[in-house]
């Protein structure tokens, strides 16, 4: 019987939950005859880990919603868009092998390399295609873009920037206590220094998506994550669908302590892979590549880790029967001064060439070399410092292989 209720007690004990009764981040979206309930989630496009404390709920929103929907595609700026905002310096030894100085983490424009690999929303996005969720945007990419475009000028540029700056850590701090009303008064203040940008950036930008999640949540349950700016105030996403019939309710914020089920299953989605049968080529990219045609309509992917700037990518092009492999390898891998590729056999018994390789625009990547008897497969992975220091590519070129 003692045995009986220490083991009961134990059980008991070994489990725990906290509240926040006061985080306003997410909310549920029913009413006006919806199939399904959605919700809607506040974000902040920045790659801090304190972000990522998601709640439970946040966690089964993800898990049980059809769709994921955010304010734009951001993986279609992979293409043009390294997140990097520092050169890459690198050293050789005598051996010409590379070494740094320093374990600095490079800037990004959504943070740091000590941050996550990708920034919230794309943190999101990542996980939608892993776990093969619809994806929806709310805005085109070419809107967001003009719009950001029309407040970055040489007279704005230094106000802007000083305002940013002033906001920053503020508005971190606002955002992690939950309070999406601070957050709208945070950030109405802070472009006030300037007419109309609040009115441009945030307000009329609120009826595009207002009309984008009337659609979507009528097709089934969606997880709308949009910046928690968004959110708050009168002219706001909450009390625009309020205004327009639909019930908006506040989820409350709770964690539990052994992992909820729901939060196991969201976190396991941690690749995506990329399978070609034609060409006999399998690739586990963090997340889904963007799929590029280049000359001759040789397949091209392209994958970016936004938040921390490090980007993957393979190139499948036909063996040239005229050239041996490692001419091949010549023309590919652009070895720096003081650094040369290697020829080695993998564990598998695979031949490849590799090695550090400097081009533009993208500069200093780490790149590997394979081939089967009809294409040539090169991988290339390049970041900033901390990444070219550290065994990541190596993990990324062992997860491509014929099939």
């Amino acid at each position: 019987m003692l045995t009986r209720f220490l083991f009961i007690f134990c059980a008991f004990t070994s489990w725990s939950q906290t509240i926040d009764s006061k985080n306003q981040l997410l909310w549920e979206v029913s009413g006006r005859n919806l199939p399904k309930k959605s919700y809607l989630y506040g974000s902040l496009h920045l790659n801090d880990k304190r972000l990522f404390r998601f709640s439970d709920s946040v966690y089964w929103a993800l898990n049980q919603c059809d769709a994921i929907v955010l304010e734009t595609d951001v993986f279609s700026l992979f293409e043009k868009w390294d997140t990097r905002k520092e050169e890459l310096r690198m050293f050789y030894d005598s051996q010409g092998m590379p070494y740094t100085g320093s374990n600095k983490a490079s800037k990004t424009l959504y943070g740091n390399e000590d941050g996550m690999p990708q920034f919230l929303d794309a943190y999101l996005m990542e996980y939608c295609f892993n776990a093969g969720k619809k994806f929806y945007p709310l805005e085109k990419v070419e809107d967001q873009l003009k719009i950001a475009a029309d407040w970055v000028n040489p007279d704005l540029n230094n106000v802007v920037g000083m305002a940013y700056e002033l906001t920053q850590e503020r508005l971190m701090e606002v955002y992690l206590s939950g309070d999406i009303q601070g957050l709208e008064r945070l950030m109405r203040t802070s472009m006030e220094l300037y007419d109309g940008m609040y009115e441009e950036m945030i307000t009329n930008r609120n009826e595009v998506m207002l009309n984008g999640l009337d659609s979507l949540a009528k097709q089934g349950s969606i997880f709308c994550a949009v910046g928690a700016g968004h959110l708050g105030g009168d002219q706001g996403l909450i009390n625009l669908l309020r205004k327009k019939g639909y019930r908006v309710r506040k989820v409350t914020a709770s964690y539990s302590d052994p992992a909820t089920a729901e939060k196991q299953t969201v976190k396991s989605k941690k690749s995506y892979t990329y399978k070609n049968d034609s060409l006999g080529i399998v690739a586990v990219f963090p997340g889904k590549p963007m799929e590029l045609k280049i000359w001759d309509n040789h397949p091209y992917l392209l994958y970016r880790e936004m938040g921390q700037g490090n980007t993957y990518s393979i190139e499948i092009v036909e063996m040239d029967p005229e050239s041996s492999f490692e001419e091949q390898a010549q023309i590919y891998i652009a070895s720096p001064d003081g650094s040369a590729y290697m020829h080695r056999f993998l564990d598998d018994g695979t031949e490849c060439f590799e090695g550090l390789s400097d081009t533009y625009p993208d500069g200093i990547q780490w790149v590997r070399l394979m081939k089967n008897d009809k294409h040539l497969v090169v991988m290339r992975a390049f970041g900033g410092n901390k990444f070219m220091h550290s065994n990541r590519p190596n993990q990324f070129f062992s997860k491509v292989w014929f099939d």
